[in-house]
């Protein structure tokens, strides 16, 4: 089931699809995650199985945002005939395939008492450290259409926002005010400051800018991308691109990731609502991360955060990637990003090659 369809069965059993609002009042809330290092957010409904194997015994059944202690990764069978992925975490209870769980990490932050300056105001870029935060719509009503479907909204683990207030509410807690600067339909939230890390202008910083002779291949057929510098290999990673079928099985010609040469020309984004599609199979994400656009009509190298199954076709055209492959690309990569901006928009640039091949 994908999360829209998640959302309108929600909406329609009448289980309260409303945005919450809050007064200044109202206490800041983040749910006691469990204390080990890494974490695994369900990403839907989940059976935990005895065995690696979806045949086995189903010992519990997780849903939507549970939030489990991540043991290790063991090789099982792959848990459906829709996937190759053979990968399963085990945790306390039992097994989950991978591709059910984001890794995660609960790591809270001590709250600013004032925000930086910069050039563009008082404000930071931050990220997302713990599973998930949910959201108070801070000047309602709800503008982009996946709100009004959304009965729980929440940001999640590795997201990036921009954070350009800050309130203390009647019982002494940091709330921030947290915007979209980029493909925004307006609408801005407060939430728990625990949850934010500042971002720093050192921590974007563009990586090995007097290297002129980068690039980047994408390989379709094995599901990577490889970054070079002249003939050194400085980055190598599991990827997923364009998918070629459908949630049903049908063939979908208009998800592939374009064959070509093309460069990192014009567009990157620290972080951008992304949507797209018909309203029937179509697609909304708050603050995609760590964006590097390559190719016409806005194909990119982007962070991922609602999908684990790497090394498969999973996009609607673009290279989803973990977020430390993703941002490295975004730093890496020609032409650099000013900090304050968060993007860059320049017509006519020609910035690191990306070469997309079948294999």
């Amino acid at each position: 089931m994908s999360r829209r369809d998640f959302f309108k069965i929600g909406a329609a059993a009448g289980v309260g699809a409303v945005l919450l609002t809050r007064g200044k009042s109202a206490l800041a809330y983040l749910p006691e995650f469990p204390s080990s290092e890494l974490l695994g957010r369900t990403f839907h409904s989940a059976d935990v199985k005895l065995k690696p194997n979806p045949d086995s015994e189903t010992v519990d059944q997780l849903y939507e945002d549970s939030v489990v202690e991540w043991q290790r990764e063991v090789i099982g069978e792959a848990p459906s005939l829709y996937s190759t992925n053979r990968r399963w975490v085990e945790t306390p209870k039992g097994y989950i395939p991978s591709i059910s769980l984001q890794p995660v990490k609960s790591q809270l932050n001590v709250p600013l008492t004032e925000l930086p300056a910069t050039s563009d105001g008082k404000g930071m870029w931050a990220e997302v450290t713990v599973p998930f935060v949910d959201l108070y719509l801070a000047n309602p009503p709800a503008r982009a259409p996946l709100l009004t479907e959304w009965t729980n909204p929440r940001f999640y683990y590795s997201q990036i926002f921009w954070v350009d207030d800050l309130r203390t509410n009647d019982q002494g807690e940091t709330e921030y005010h947290v915007i979209e600067k980029h493909g925004s339909y307006g609408d801005t939230f407060w939430a728990d400051a625990r949850a934010f890390k500042r971002l720093t202008a050192e921590d974007v910083a563009p990586i090995s800018p007097n290297v002129t002779d980068k690039s980047i291949i994408v390989d379709l057929l094995h599901q990577t991308v490889m970054c070079y510098e002249g003939n050194t290999e400085v980055r190598f990673c599991r990827v997923s691109t364009g998918a070629k079928y459908d949630m049903y099985g049908n063939v979908v010609d208009n998800w592939s990731t374009p064959v070509g040469e093309y460069h990192v020309v014009n567009r990157k984004y620290l972080s951008i609502h992304m949507a797209g599609g018909s309203a029937a199979a179509g697609y909304e994400l708050f603050g995609v991360c760590w964006t590097s656009i390559f190719a016409t009509p806005g194909v990119a190298f982007h962070s991922t955060f609602w999908h684990n199954n790497y090394g498969e076709p999973m996009s609607h055209g673009c290279v989803n990637m973990i977020p430390e492959d993703s941002r490295f690309i975004y730093r890496w990569s020609m032409p650099e990003a000013p900090y304050e901006a968060g993007k860059i928009e320049v017509q006519g640039y020609e910035g690191t090659p990306v070469k997309v091949r079948e294999g």
